[in-house]
């Protein structure tokens, strides 16, 4: 406060100093204005006398020097006249500026004066923002006196850090917010500069349009003004009556055709307006017939699943149970194909992933049918603008951004985790490895071209396993399918490169699936290759993939805890029936829900994924989890509930509520939390490693040495028989 208030005491100070030097200045100048006035109004006086003589005097007098021969009075007369008017002129020009220079000073000390005010003001301002702080502090300092217990002042600077943690918050908000307004601002710059441009080329274009009319105007002119009159000759005359006749001829077929152009305008008006009509007639139609088709999928649906749940009841009769085996026997006899694809033409999506998933299991076919049912009643009622407000949000973000131009926001946060439309979403996962790999490639833009080369003049020791696994690869998928497949081979060559890439690692098991998928979708080998690294080096934890994988085991315990927080009933459930979720999940972790979600759900979670990293297996395997609890909870026995585990992940066909489930529903979800976790856990894994290997060190050692007692024993009891 005393800071303060001595910086306002040197600013008035400073303030009345100057501006009593600028007027001192400023009537110093008046005075020698004052003093240069007298001789103009001596000469307004006096006019006899002038003050100079002026160098335009004597021209004059030689110009007039005969007629002042003659009449030497009407001479002089002139001659005072002339002296008047000049010095006259002279004395108001230099008042005018001597009052010109007097006022630019004024202006220039109001100019002045007014900024002193304006910084006086934000002064005052600044003092008035220290006087509410200095009384906040006060008032905060007394309430913290007045705690009469150790609790209550820590209740208080608590508060007060939480207030600070929220005023930090806004702080880093508001500067989100400003970075977005300077991004639209450049945005709206960029545009306003090209429709600038765009102007400049259109006038350019109406100034060359109108030239060329003024140089035909010209031309028409000159031809008509030369064009011969028709009273010259007979011939003339002759050709000028043909040339207008056919002109009179030209003009009444123009008619004809204006006419006719008229008619065959409205005719086609009215067949637009009647083809529009039956368009939307159809649409409307077709909206009907999906719904209903859905319906009638919904149906059938509910229909299996009742089957399927008599199925499984114990106390019905012989009788009722043959009848109810019989009836689902039709039921999968029937060839719905209607239901078992998506649409008439095929069952695989964009990128040769198996709409409906092949149960080989006898008793899995009743639920893959289900589940087929499911899908195209689910697609049936979103077809219509499901996908269009998402891909108009990112048409929206991706316009006028270049590939180096995304910035980490939570607007692109909030679009990943909706997921990428297939339109962009090569481009996007092209940023996003570019993104996490950047320093890497600038120091080494050739790093693949030279791996390549390295595995092909020397065999890494895991090339062996590599070609064992890629027939192993993605097999339900049709780029992946045949073993002369080009994409095999191009996954040969990624994986053998990343084997000597990383030499810790190798080559694990898993890492086939996961250069799999970043091959469908970003199309390029290097691009494949660096995403790779991406997930195993920046994404992943240390040690995720080396021999031990204990960081993988790390995270299976740390979900167990997450499940314990988040789905208590379903925890609890598990250790009841001695199941240990981990057999199942750890799959999961390896190789990111690859082969063990339908592609329309593991394409967004990867999208999420490479954006934010492993919080985002951990959201989703948990959503898995709370979209089938109610009916794990009802299973009652150990095996069907592992069974039940292995493959229910491939029946869930709605998405979105997936995503809702793993966004909202496990909120909130801080990473500290889960990093703090994670090292707990690798602590103690670390550590019951280490207590193995002692052990086994130990039973080495004790081995060696009761192995030799034996050998001892044996020697000295053939030595006895000697």
């Amino acid at each position: 406060m005393l800071v303060c208030l001595c910086v306002h005491r040197n600013s008035v100070h400073s303030l009345r100093k100057r501006s009593s030097q600028e007027w001192s200045q400023s009537v110093f100048h008046v005075e020698t204005n004052n003093s240069t006035a007298p001789p103009a109004s001596r000469t307004h006086s006096e006019p006899q006398t002038p003050p100079s003589p002026l160098p335009l005097a004597e021209p004059t007098g030689q110009v007039t020097s005969v007629e002042s021969r003659e009449s030497p009075s009407l001479f002089d007369s002139q001659r005072r006249r002339t002296k008047t008017r000049s010095s006259s002129s002279m004395t108001t020009l230099h008042r005018d500026t001597m009052s010109s220079e007097r006022t630019s000073r004024l202006l220039q000390e109001k100019q002045m004066l007014m900024e002193e005010v304006k910084a006086q003001k934000e002064l005052v301002w600044i003092l008035h923002k220290a006087l509410e702080a200095s009384q906040l502090e006060k008032r905060t300092c007394a309430e913290f006196l007045a705690a009469t217990g150790e609790q209550e002042r820590l209740e208080l600077l608590r508060h007060r850090e939480r207030q600070t943690a929220d005023l930090r918050g806004r702080l880093e908000e508001a500067r989100a917010e400003v970075e977005s307004a300077k991004r639209s601002q450049a945005q709206s710059e960029a545009q306003v500069v090209d429709l600038q441009e765009h102007v400049r080329l259109l006038e350019e274009k109406n100034n060359a349009k109108q030239e060329v009319i003024i140089k035909l105007s010209d031309q028409l002119t000159t031809c008509m003004s030369d064009t011969p009159r028709p009273s010259g000759c007979g011939l003339d005359s002759r050709t000028f009556r043909q040339l207008q006749q056919q002109l009179e001829n030209l003009k009444d077929d123009m008619e004809a055709y204006q006419t006719q152009n008229r008619f065959l305008n409205s005719e086609i008006h009215q067949l637009t307006r009647l083809w529009r009509t039956s368009s939307e007639q159809e649409k409307s139609l077709m909206v009907k017939c999906a719904y209903l088709e859905a319906g009638n999928c919904q149906m059938e649906s509910r229909y299996l699943n009742v089957l399927r749940q008599l199925q499984e009841v114990k106390a019905l009769d012989p009788v009722q149970q043959t009848a109810i085996q019989k009836m689902i026997e039709d039921a999968l006899k029937g060839e719905l194909k209607s239901v078992v694809k998506l649409n008439v033409t095929r069952d695989l999506d964009e990128y040769g992933f198996k709409i409906i998933p092949d149960y080989e299991v006898e008793d899995m076919k009743l639920l893959a049918k289900i589940q087929a049912l499911e899908i195209r009643s689910h697609n049936l009622l979103h077809q219509e603008g499901g996908e269009h407000p998402l891909l108009a949000r990112w048409a929206q973000y991706l316009a006028g951004r270049s590939d180096d131009d995304h910035i980490p926001s939570p607007e692109l946060k909030g679009l990943l985790r909706g997921g990428v439309p297939q339109e962009y979403r090569q481009r996007v996962w092209r940023w996003l490895v570019r993104a996490r790999t950047r320093t890497v490639r600038e120091h080494r833009p050739e790093r693949y071209q030279q791996l390549c080369e390295k595995s092909r003049t020397s065999p890494h020791p895991a090339c062996r396993q590599i070609q064992l696994d890629l027939h192993r690869t993605l097999t339900t998928n049709q780029n992946f399918s045949s073993p002369s497949s080009p994409a095999l081979q191009q996954l040969r060559r990624i994986l053998l490169a990343f084997s000597w890439q990383n030499p810790a690692i190798g080559y694990c098991q898993g890492l086939n699936r996961l250069a799999a998928i970043a091959l469908l979708v970003l199309q390029d080998e290097e691009d494949t290759f660096w995403c790779l690294v991406a997930v195993v080096e920046t994404i992943m934890p240390q040690d995720y993939y080396t021999k031990n994988l204990v960081a993988s085991q790390a995270d299976q315990r740390v979900l167990k805890d997450f499940l314990v927080e988040k789905l208590p009933r379903l925890a609890a459930h598990f250790e009841d029936h001695s199941i240990d979720v981990s057999l199942i999940t750890f799959n999961w972790f390896l190789v990111v829900f690859v082969e063990s979600l339908p592609s329309d759900i593991l394409l967004p979670l990867w999208d999420a994924f490479l954006y934010e990293g492993t919080k985002v297996i951990f959201r989703y395997a948990l959503a898995l989890f709370k979209y089938k609890e109610d009916d794990i909870l009802k299973i009652r026995d150990s095996v069907e509930i592992y069974q039940y585990l292995r493959f229910f992940t491939k029946t869930i066909s709605h998405s979105r509520r997936l995503i809702s489930i793993a966004f909202s529903d496990m909120n909130p979800f801080p990473g500290r939390l889960l990093r703090n976790r994670r090292a707990l856990h690798l602590e103690r894994l670390q550590g019951e490693l280490r207590e193995l290997e002692e052990q086994q060190r130990e039973f080495v050692t004790e081995s060696a040495i009761h192995k030799d007692k034996e050998l001892n024993a044996v020697a000295s009891e053939d030595d006895e028989e000697l």
